[in-house]
């Protein structure tokens, strides 16, 4: 098996963190963005909307969302459990992944696609929206605070795919000048926590 990947996109980057924390081997095959490679007729084949990553299984059938991957694996090798273990777990882990993703990745996202017109080959940047996306990401960082202060990570005591979504979003934030505040320090203290892990520089 193999996953069309991009090295500098915030969201291959999740697989790779996930695959890594579960010493999962791959083999990436890099797919260049700006150029549109992700847009040819070989890579719609694979996923229609033209979306990396992709996994293609030794069969050739194809998985795409980060999300959607990183559930194969842990369907496929549980531990360690990065979507929770206990029933209570999974539900928590859910549920901030998902906000973390609306809240913050998605805001990131849409900030950096609209204010510097990266794709206007193939979209329309609406600056303001982008802008306002940018405000929306620096008020979720507050709330990431809040609850940090009182859990070790972001759904609770142990560390799963929320806390990968959220490093994420807050290093690719670095591009659309957001940053973690100096008052933040119960997130900046987790942000350094979950840098230093091996799986981070995947």
């Amino acid at each position: 098996m193999k996953i069309y990947d991009t090295k500098t996109a915030p969201t291959p980057r999740r697989v790779r963190i996930f695959l890594a924390e579960k010493s999962i081997p791959m083999e990436y095959v890099e797919v260049d963005l700006q150029k549109g490679e992700n847009l040819s007729k070989e890579m719609r084949e694979k996923n229609p909307i033209g979306k990396i990553p992709i996994l293609e299984l030794d069969d050739g059938t194809c998985i795409s969302e980060s999300d959607a991957i990183c559930a194969y694996f842990e369907a496929l090798q549980p531990e360690p459990f990065l979507f929770g273990e206990s029933a209570l777990e999974k539900g928590q882990v859910a549920m901030w992944q998902r906000q973390v993703e609306f809240g913050l990745f998605m805001q990131v996202g849409m900030c950096f696609q609209h204010t510097t017109g990266y794709f206007k080959d193939r979209m329309k940047p609406i600056k303001e929206y982008g802008v306002e996306a940018g405000i929306n990401a620096a008020k979720f960082l507050k709330l990431l605070n809040r609850q940090l202060e009182q859990n070790q990570f972001i759904a609770g005591d142990k560390f799963s795919i929320a806390d990968i979504t959220a490093m994420c979003s807050i290093d690719f934030a670095r591009v659309i000048d957001v940053r973690v505040k100096d008052e933040y320090t119960a997130l900046q203290a987790w942000y350094d926590k979950v840098s230093a892990r091996p799986s981070a520089k995947a």
